[in-house]
């Protein structure tokens, strides 16, 4: 009888902790996850925009790690921890220069220790010939 306390002791013991842990662990949400950058030309090929995020989570929130889909396309993001209700931002710029005209679609890797600890993002656009120019 004792060891049947003592095993179901342990078990609450173990989903109690289980379930604290759980609720403190960083949170990372994007106000949007995509941006479109739209049609532009040749002549003006480097597009910049940013992703703001927020951790809503009840840890601090550290990013490991962005991954961008190809060369053209480099991410700045915060190297400290952000806060429990702080926010933050990842800067993209993509660099269309000696590229081919046309739609183009690229994706980010956000690597974090957030309850998703993957996110991915994307940016994407069409960028035209230069009118005048042969391609």
């Amino acid at each position: 009888m004792n060891k049947i306390r003592f095993s179901l002791m342990l078990l609450l013991m173990s989903l109690s902790l289980s379930v604290m842990a759980q609720k403190k662990q960083a949170q990372m949400r994007f106000d949007d996850t995509s941006i479109d950058f739209g049609t532009f030309s040749m002549d003006n090929p480097v597009r910049k925009g940013k992703f703001k995020f927020h951790n809503v989570g009840k840890a601090r929130l550290v990013i490991n790690f962005v991954q961008t889909s190809c060369g053209c396309t480099v991410a700045d993001f915060p190297k400290d921890p952000i806060a429990p209700g702080g926010e933050g931002e990842i800067q993209i710029t993509y660099n269309g220069k000696g590229k081919m005209p046309g739609k183009f679609m690229k994706t980010i890797t956000v690597y974090s220790n957030s309850d998703y600890p993957e996110m991915k993002l994307m940016v994407k656009g069409d960028m035209t010939a230069v009118p005048g120019k042969k391609k």
